[in-house]
């Protein structure tokens, strides 16, 4: 680390030389002004109004009887902003250093499209005239919210895909290939990548500040990396919190809220209560310091994961049931065997041999039977808990430079799906930043931690557990003499395999002779055997043990001060990954430390031309990871305004460095053994040695299943040998995007209207691809040449996958896809309406879809429904005191596929309401309100939970109530 230590030190050293040179400023005239802001219409004083300084960072706000007083180090003239939630801005010019008693009114906000966005091009610009699409919630939408929480309201954003895991952990994409750990997509919260170091994608709102401190939330779907670097591949989400300058007082919120009604398919029969609340607490003095203290909370019953779904159906054949089924949300059935490859197994034989079944050896069909599994319910920790503490210290050195140390911490109990599902029980994830920031500039560094806690592999608890109380050698020898004698029972001749029926009933017979003595759920044998595996490491049990780190630094300067003909920004970053998981995810076992670093520099100019109608803007980044070559991601855009209209096109390009886990994964997940795609890997295990592609293995066992024998060449002719150019050497995933679109305000500025259309080429496309290897040749040859025999004991030894840590003999690495390159495009449409009496309509629609697929093989993970679409309606004031919002929301059936499960997701279409009321006297707002209100049933991916409705009341406290 002696490098990154080298970089701090670097970064100290330019903070102190900012702090010094900024000094000069305090020794500047200083101009006093006071005065008092109403509101326009009923001449009301205004608390907690946010008054700054044009270009600068001092400010105040005004206190509880709407006055203000400021001082500040500069002669006039100079500008104050006075800006408050849910009311237009308005800019004032100071020409006397002694201003008082200077009274402004400020006017109910209803125009549309006057946000300011700082996320499209990294400084301040009219959302109108963005050169791409972007979206916003401010607080007054965030505060509005019919869902249960504002970042599930996030999905009602035009252009955003949610997936779910857990009812507290949802992952946010845009534009295609979707999934439960996204990492094509970056969320900032304050400036901070909230991705966990050893996952590599964002952690929702797991860390994030609570609803109380969310200022704003700005979303840009598609390529940022010309900006933001890697992974900013599919888009990027910023979450900004409250500066303590600008919003200062006590606040609290408190939810309290119901769901799981309707339970079915094991989950709780009745309403579960759920509990939410967080307090925040902010203070300035003398508008040099500042604080702020945030503290929440949240518990649940997490949604079930209920899915039955058959994951291998192939294997059925004729019976009227599957033997070998791998369901869903069932673990433990993972393990599977061939027991027809028992019949050369000398202990089989002398078994038979004794109990007078020796002729019934050759009965023993080609059969995959798995192991009896045990559901979810009984193995994950549905106890959803989220606990969360922020803090920030802020002093401004001068009118022109604010230093500040935030903490964002954030603990509890989530379910993640990924490979696998994991259990993340207990788990801690911190964030400690200090950043130096004037009004052109920031410098910053930060470091991400996180702590595994009680985490744990679900699916590998209920193998172990499993295998705790019979091994899988003797159950699956007890299935197969059982399953003899079922034979012989029944009838059928020695030799014979008997009817359907026949096999079925011998099935079940053997089923029940293998599972004597089984764990039962529920029983205090089946609680002990889950404690002892859970305590247990992997592989040895199913405890992961992470601590891994993230550690940033990074800056940007905007030469606006020193430019005055052209736009004209330049930022750098230095970023190291530390992974600790101690052999449970990684190969870091003691003695061999991971660490990765990149670094990566950009430059953005931009200039307006033709009567300033024309902004052009061009940026360009390099990016540079230890393990692969750089990268380079230009962007142009130009956005043409006349009038009300803003015409935009721009050309941007991406690219997604493959991910911590891409690069040094190497963790048995039961089905295979996921390994990292650089070369060490590959070479450790030997994977392409008497190996072939997983497709072309299922295509054989499907062959099997349908009555062939294992050597028949008929069967085995379906295997393709694995070879390294169909596994090219892991490197970054590229993306080219054009895009057009168009945003304008009609019907005297009452009707927004933004369109956006997108096509996007994707080269060198990351993805995952599998190998089984088979213990020696299948197909020998020879030294004359001649073809021998199918070899009768390799073959069907890639019937099923062998699961023993040590031993496996399926492998599953990144890659990328050599083809031809992969394409998608989409469109994306919103209109929102100013209505009379404070009416609100708005609804968006969105279109995605894959023009060219992965070859067969590889995980087509676009993971998107083609179509999908959103409608608000609402009135925050539909009397002084009384106020609604009701969103629908509705998507398409669409194909998963990931690495966990592939399936359909069916269509769904959800509502969401509340009903708000104000009540002055007590400075609270009052909320009732549902998501999913009629309960529909319905997952977002496949794999993921079962989710239906949530009814919640609850009542937000603020103590300067604005």
């Amino acid at each position: 680390m002696s490098t990154f230590t080298q970089k701090i030190k670097s970064t100290v050293a330019t903070l102190t030389l900012l702090v010094s040179l900024g000094w000069g400023a305090v020794f500047a005239q200083t101009t006093s002004i006071t005065g008092t802001v109403t509101d326009a219409d009923n001449k009301e004083t205004l608390v907690g109004v946010n008054i700054i300084v044009k270009g600068k960072v001092i400010g105040t706000i005004t206190d509880l009887d709407g006055n203000f007083s400021l001082k500040v180090n500069q002669a006039p003239p100079f500008t104050l902003v006075f800006s408050m939630v849910g009311y237009a801005a308005i800019e004032v010019e100071i020409t006397d250093s002694k201003t008082t008693g200077l009274n402004i009114e400020l006017s109910e906000q209803t125009m549309l499209g006057q946000e300011v966005v700082i996320s499209a091009s990294r400084v301040e610009e009219n959302i109108l005239q963005s050169p791409v699409s972007i979206e916003k919630m401010d607080v007054l939408a965030i505060r509005e919210t019919p869902s249960d929480t504002y970042y599930k309201a996030i999905a009602n954003l035009k252009g955003v895909d949610v997936t779910s895991s857990s009812i507290n952990f949802q992952i946010i994409n845009a534009r295609g290939f979707n999934s439960t750990g996204n990492t094509r997509f970056v969320q900032l919260t304050d400036g901070m990548d909230t991705q966990a170091p050893a996952l590599n994608f964002p952690i929702g709102n797991l860390n994030g500040p609570s609803e109380l401190d969310v200022e704003s939330v700005e979303f840009i779907p598609g390529s940022a990396s010309a900006l933001y670097g890697p992974n900013a591949f599919n888009g990027i989400l910023l979450v900004n919190s409250k500066s303590p300058f600008e919003y200062q007082g006590f606040s609290a919120f408190y939810k309290q809220g119901f769901n799981h009604f309707g339970g079915q398919n094991g989950e709780p029969t009745s309403p579960q209560p759920m509990y939410e609340g967080s307090i925040r607490y902010a203070k300035a003095f003398n508008n040099k310091f500042a604080f702020k203290l945030n503290a929440s909370f949240m518990e649940a019953t997490d949604w079930y994961g209920t899915d039955q779904t058959d994951l291998n159906p192939s294997l059925q054949g004729d019976l009227p049931f599957n033997p070998g089924a791998n369901r869903v949300h069932v673990f433990g059935d993972e393990v599977a065997n061939n027991i027809g490859l028992l019949r050369n197994v000398g202990a089989i034989q002398a078994a038979a041999n004794q109990l007078g079944l020796g002729g019934y050896i050759s009965s023993i069909p080609d059969q995959i039977v798995s192991r009896t599994g045990y559901d979810e319910r009984h193995l994950v920790d549905y106890g959803a808990k989220n606990y969360k503490f922020n803090t920030g210290l802020h002093y401004r050195i001068n009118d022109r430079s604010e230093l500040s140390y935030t903490l964002n911490y954030g603990a509890g109990t989530s379910v993640y799906t990924g490979a696998q599902r994991y259990s993340l029980r207990n788990f801690e994830i911190s964030q400690h930043k200090l950043e130096l920031r004037g009004d052109n500039y920031f410098l910053r560094a930060y470091t991400t931690r996180e702590n595994s806690g009680e985490s744990y592999i679900a699916d590998l608890t209920g193998v172990n557990i499993n295998d705790m109380w019979k091994s899988n050698t003797n159950w699956f020898g007890e299935y197969t003499i059982a399953y003899m004698a079922a034979l012989a029972q029944q009838g059928v001749a020695p030799g014979a395999f008997g009817s359907p029926e026949q096999q079925a009933n011998a099935h079940g017979f053997a089923r029940g002779a293998a599972d004597t003595g089984r764990i039962m759920p529920g029983t205090p044998e089946f609680e002990q055997a889950s404690r002892e595996v859970r305590a247990g490491f992997i592989p040895e049990g199913s405890l992961f043990n992470d601590q891994s780190r993230m550690y940033m630094t990074e800056g940007q300067y905007d030469f606006k001060n020193e430019i005055d003909f052209m736009d004209l920004q330049v930022g750098g970053s230095y970023r190291v990954y530390e992974l600790r998981s101690n052999g449970t995810i990684f190969a870091d076992v003691e003695g061999n430390d991971i660490t990765i670093s990149e670094y990566g520099a950009f430059a953005q100019a931009g200039k307006k031309v033709l009567n300033d109608k024309l902004k052009l803007t061009g940026s360009l980044r390099y990016d540079k990871n230890e393990n692969f070559e750089g990268q380079f991601s230009p962007r142009i855009s130009g956005v043409l305004t006349q009038n009300n209209h803003n015409f935009r096109l721009s050309y941007q390009t991406g690219f997604r460095m493959p991910t911590t886990q891409g690069q040094h994964i190497d963790l048995n997940v039961v089905s295979a053994r996921l390994i990292g795609g650089l070369p060490f890997y590959r070479e450790k295990y030997d994977i392409f040695t008497n190996a072939y592609t997983l497709a072309s293995v299922e295509e054989y066992v499907a062959r099997v299943g349908s009555g062939l024998s294992p050597v028949d060449p008929a069967a085995t002719s379906a295997l393709q040998p694995a070879n390294e150019e169909d596994f090219p050497a892991l490197r970054p995933e590229q993306v080219r995007s054009i895009e057009v679109g168009y945003k304008s305000l009609l019907n005297n500025n009452n009707i927004l209207i933004d369109f956006a259309y997108y096509y996007n080429i994707y080269s060198d496309f990351i993805t995952q691809n599998a190998v089984r290897k088979a213990p020696g040749p299948i197909f020998p040859v020879p030294a004359n040449g001649d073809q021998l025999a199918i070899n009768a004991v390799n073959a069907p030894s890639l019937l099923t996958p062998i699961t023993t840590p040590g031993s496996e003999n399926t492998f599953q690495t990144y890659t990328n896809f050599t083809g031809s390159d992969v394409k998608a495009h989409g469109a994306a449409l919103g209109l929102t309406f100013n209505l009379p009496r404070n009416f609100v309509l708005s609804g968006n629609y969105n279109f995605n879809k894959l023009l060219t697929a992965p070859a067969e093989g590889f995980l087509n993970d676009f993971n998107t429904p083609e179509h999908k679409g959103n409608i608000t309606f609402g009135n925050r004031k539909v009397t002084d005191n009384l106020g609604f919002n009701v969103a629908l929301r509705s998507q398409s059936a669409f194909r998963w596929e990931s690495s966990f499960a592939r399936g359909d997701v069916p269509a769904v279409t959800t509502v969401d309401a509340q009903i708000s009321y104000r009540v002055s006297s007590m400075k609270s707002i009052f909320k009732l309100g549902g998501s999913n209100i009629l309960n529909n049933r319905y997952f977002l991916n496949f794999g993921g939970p079962t989710i239906g409705s949530i009814y919640y009341l609850s009542i937000t406290f603020d103590e300067l109530f604005r």
